[in-house]
């Protein structure tokens, strides 16, 4: 079988590391794979994240999937393991001698992709799975970035972006021409998510809900880019016409400790609740009267996928790929990023209008097919089909990719009062 060696800085329950996983446990049957990770110490992750992470682990190792950790490889910027991780992924992609090297997120495809040119490997594939030009960062880094990733650019055959607002993103801003970036979506496991709820009020008992208030939900990283900040600020305002509204945080981040004072000094915990990180998504999903993604930014939200599989009305931020999953006035609402107000008058109107709330949610539910699993590995196969085909004398681009090399032979659930800004 062809060879294929992904790369991800980060194997955690991020978004992008479920993703990857996803990607190479569905191919592992069709192409020799390779997952090299970091060791993401970075992510804080409990032992139950640990637990369900090896979980998902062993299940690749059983499709096929080989992991190669590099303890040096880490997210944040440091020279000299950037350095050695440079060194050692060089090591190990000239000893595999893959056909494809595929590299997700940003750290992971500047090393990967340096890498793979020095090795002179045939083709190249990033998935930077929502890109850092906006929103993460101050300007000038904003900057460094885009650079940065113009100039890896030239190393990439093949650029992947998780919706059509994110390729027109890269093409706009100069990163890769249309027809080196391919518009493959991060693929969701729906199944658990697909059945009705009964009961909803015994179930919402279940997990700690009050039957007798109606849940606004998010689902996520509690980090600025997120925008929780502006979920909690906009409950004032949803308050005053909803008082039985109750605001639901499920994920961990910096955030957290950061809203729960905010919530407190604005006397209104009783009506704000934690679940941290949780792994029944798919339990508590459907128990949202209204599902919030608030981000500045996105590359697509998988999460946004889960609660349109839910049935669950959304209010989102016009932001990254978001519009290409949620049409407004469809299946959710969108507001500006960090609008407030716009983001209280959704909220309050989905709450209002139960009839445009269920119809909203079945339309959501219609169409999410559209970024099920399925679709994301007929993308990824159809992709390294067209980079493995040998090449016609027309199709040709002399100087692009080096030419196929001889190789030996080889052996051959994932998932996964009023509240003001406190100043």
């Amino acid at each position: 079988m062809p060879k294929i060696l992904h790369l991800i800085t980060r194997l955690d329950m991020g978004g992008s590391a479920q993703n990857t996983l996803l990607c190479c446990r569905e191919l592992a049957g069709e192409y020799d794979t390779v997952l090299v990770h970091g060791l993401a110490r970075e992510s804080g992750m409990s032992a139950a994240e640990k637990s369900r992470l090896e979980a998902w682990k062993r299940e690749a190792e059983h499709r096929g999937v080989r992991f190669i950790p590099i303890g040096s490889l880490v997210r944040r910027i440091h020279p000299v393991r950037d350095i050695l991780s440079l060194l050692v992924l060089l090591w190990h992609i000239r000893r595999e001698r893959p056909e494809i090297v595929h590299t997700h997120t940003s750290k992971a495809g500047i090393l990967g992709r340096l890498a793979a040119r020095l090795a002179g490997v045939p083709h190249v594939v990033h998935t930077p799975h929502g890109h850092v030009f906006s929103g993460h960062f101050g300007r000038l880094a904003a900057g460094l970035f885009l650079a940065l990733e113009r100039f890896f650019a030239r190393f990439t055959e093949k650029t992947v972006a998780l919706t059509a607002g994110e390729k027109r993103d890269y093409v706009d801003l100069g990163v890769a021409p249309a027809e080196d970036v391919s518009v493959i979506p991060s693929g969701v496991e729906l199944g658990e998510f697909a059945g009705e709820r009964t009961d909803a009020a015994a179930q919402k008992r279940t997990v700690g809900f009050d039957p007798q208030r109606r849940q606004v939900g998010f689902v996520g990283w509690l980090l600025a880019i997120k925008g929780p900040a502006y979920l909690l600020n906009a409950m004032g305002a949803v308050w005053r016409e909803h008082p039985d509204a109750e605001l639901v945080f499920v994920g961990k981040g910096a955030l957290e400790k950061p809203l729960r004072a905010q919530a407190a000094f604005a006397g209104c915990s009783g009506r704000v609740k934690f679940l941290g990180w949780r792994d029944d998504i798919a339990r508590i999903m459907p128990l949202f009267d209204v599902f919030v993604l608030p981000s500045l930014n996105e590359g697509m939200g998988r999460v946004l996928v889960e609660a349109m599989a839910a049935g669950r009305p959304i209010v989102a931020s016009r932001a990254g790929g978001i519009p290409d999953l949620v049409r407004h006035g469809e299946n959710g609402l969108l507001v500006p990023p960090g609008d407030e107000a716009a983001l209280a008058a959704g909220i309050a109107l989905l709450l209002r209008d139960r009839g445009l709330a269920q119809r909203m949610g079945e339309r959501g539910r219609r169409r999410c097919h559209e970024f099920g699993l399925p679709a994301m590995i007929a993308g990824l196969e159809a992709l390294y089909r067209g980079l493995l085909a040998p090449p016609t004398e027309e199709a040709s681009e002399p100087g692009r990719t080096a030419p196929p090399r001889p190789t030996a032979p080889r052996a051959g659930g994932l998932r996964g009062g009023t509240c003001q800004p406190s100043g």
